[in-house]
């Protein structure tokens, strides 16, 4: 309902400080008629109250609310299908404002509702970008659930190894190659203490074993290995029907399950964006994967609301910022003020595409390295320009709805014999 001319003098202006049960509104019409305040309670009776007074004011309404939890979602959706205009108050920015608006850290309210209607009034909030609105509710949906099974599964991990590994089968944890050894927790599962195992005879125990360890070029040495292993083991001897182990496999079952349904939610995911093209553009990057083009979706939305790609840097946390006063200047750092999931899905793919074979940005990894490649701050900020790079690469191709064209090797002649350089493509670089 607010023209592109407006101004927040021509508007009136809804302050809502968004709670569980119930929100506090802070409506200011036009001069000079005064403020009002109303009490809402999160049902549909009151918000139709609502917006049956704001249309009853007879002018432009602007509507500004702090993102809170999932509590916001309900009303700020059936604001928009009213025909309201809507902005989202960073939290970071409602917090300092707060701190220099009343010189307390103590807040309510009311009072976190007056700061919002005086961010409204400067012009310091955000578009809202809905996900129902923009369709990409289910991408989001299945985004969150993901990383929160990957989160349990994890916990599930960490216990397996550091308490019941260690316990009953210390000399299992060197045969774990990566955080995802599906094979060792179901070989454990049939296998839980070395007794189980030293139990049967070493043939016994691989023909009983070759379909747990899954696909593994040297089965048959893996097996004897983990044999010999479980007749030297100073594991704790428990009875194999002891109510510990009982609780063992309890939590082996728990990770395969957690497991299970983790493969579940991506091939889910995998089918949802069979069909989009943003996601196709995306896993042509290298690095990036089916769970990074997800989550990237999922906490972007569009990447083309965004003007410039700095913007776009700003909104991951990826852009530089600095401590300058008079003469005294300190290095630039990221911000770390922006999204946080996604900041960590471009640094996951950035550690990705330096271990891939020759690509622009495995260049960019090794030129920024190349004083002292042992020096793990160095390499930090190596993956960290790195992650930015992702950043701007994955905005350009979708902004533009360009094709990824990949590092390719020029080669060129020289008078001495020599290993070709990797010359890397413009658009990337």
């Amino acid at each position: 309902m607010t023209g592109s001319n407006d101004t927040p003098q021509r508007l009136t202006l809804v302050a809502v400080d968004i709670a569980k049960h119930y929100h506090d509104v802070l409506i200011e019409p036009p001069a000079p008629k005064r403020r009002s305040r109303l009490r809402l309670a999160n049902d549909l009776e009151d918000f139709e109250h609502l917006a049956n007074y704001l249309r009853g004011l007879k002018s432009s309404v602007l509507v500004g609310f702090e993102a809170t939890g999932n509590y916001h979602r309900p009303l700020a959706y059936f604001l928009h299908c009213q025909g309201f205009e809507l902005r989202l108050i960073p939290t970071l920015a409602l917090a300092r404002t707060r701190e220099a608006m009343h010189n307390s850290w103590d807040k309510n309210d009311p009072k976190d509702a007056q700061v919002i209607l005086h961010l409204l009034n400067t012009g310091l909030a955000q578009a809202w970008h809905d996900p129902m609105v923009n369709g990409i509710n289910d991408i989001q949906e299945l985004s969150k659930t993901h990383f929160q099974v990957t989160l349990a599964r994890v916990r599930v991990w960490l216990t397996l190894r550091n308490h019941y590994f260690a316990l009953y089968f210390p000399e299992i944890d060197r045969f774990i190659r990566s955080d995802h050894s599906v094979w060792l927790v179901q070989l454990l599962a049939s296998f839980p203490t070395p007794a189980s195992i030293t139990a049967l005879s070493e043939g016994e125990f691989q023909t009983r074993a070759w379909n747990l360890v899954g696909r593994k070029v040297s089965k048959r040495a893996l097996l004897a290995e983990i044999y010999a292993a479980a007749q030297r083991s100073i594991g704790v001897p428990v009875a194999l029907d002891s109510a510990a182990i009982a609780m063992f496999r309890l939590v082996l079952e728990e990770y395969l399950t957690l497991h299970q349904l983790r493969e579940h939610i991506a091939e889910r995911a995998a089918l949802l964006l069979e069909g989009n093209s943003d996601s196709r553009r995306l896993m042509t990057v290298p690095g990036i994967g089916p769970s990074n083009a997800l989550t990237i979706l999922a906490e972007v939305g569009d990447l083309r609301r965004f003007r410039h790609h700095r913007q776009f840097l700003s909104f991951c946390g990826l852009n530089l910022s600095t401590l300058q006063s008079g003469k005294s200047r300190g290095q630039s750092h990221i911000s770390k003020y922006g999204n946080a999931r996604l900041r960590t899905a471009l640094w996951m793919a950035a550690q990705t595409a330096v271990r891939m074979r020759e690509n622009s940005f495995r260049r960019k990894f090794d030129n920024y390295v190349r004083g002292n490649p042992l020096d793990a701050d160095l390499r930090r900020k190596a993956y960290t320009a790195v992650a930015a790079k992702l950043a701007r690469v994955i905005f350009g191709l979708i902004k533009h709805q360009a094709d990824y064209r990949p590092f390719f090797e020029h080669q060129f002649r020289v008078e001495e014999p020599s290993r070709a350089r990797a010359v890397g493509a413009v658009s990337t670089s």
